[in-house]
């Protein structure tokens, strides 16, 4: 199974740079273009009525003042991910995904 770092390093690998946040604190002063996420759902395989698959699923939001910015096709390119929305926040552009990882 697969770990919040390794998925942590991939979203690093697809911006170019460091600023890959995980469930930022209001008070961190964000850099841009820059990807945000959290745990936002989670599911269980049962056979047999026993668990034998969990897999988390994470809310990742690309922000970029480009609203050109190729970033997103790249998140959106990663298996298992779903494209949720997009909208703009004080001339912001943000691109939300749901990626089960």
């Amino acid at each position: 199974m697969a770990t919040r770092l390794e998925l942590q390093a991939l979203l690093v690998g697809i911006l170019g740079t460091p600023h890959v946040y995980f469930q930022p604190p209001p008070t961190i002063q964000m850099v841009y273009p820059c990807i945000v996420y959290h745990r936002d759902y989670a599911t269980t395989d049962f056979s047999d009525n026993k668990p034998y698959g969990y897999h988390k699923r994470y809310l990742v939001v690309v922000i970029d003042k480009d609203p050109d910015s190729t970033i997103p096709e790249k998140v959106a390119a990663l298996p298992k991910c779903i494209f949720d929305r997009f909208y703009t926040v004080d001339n912001l552009n943000h691109d939300a995904y749901r990626l089960f990882f």
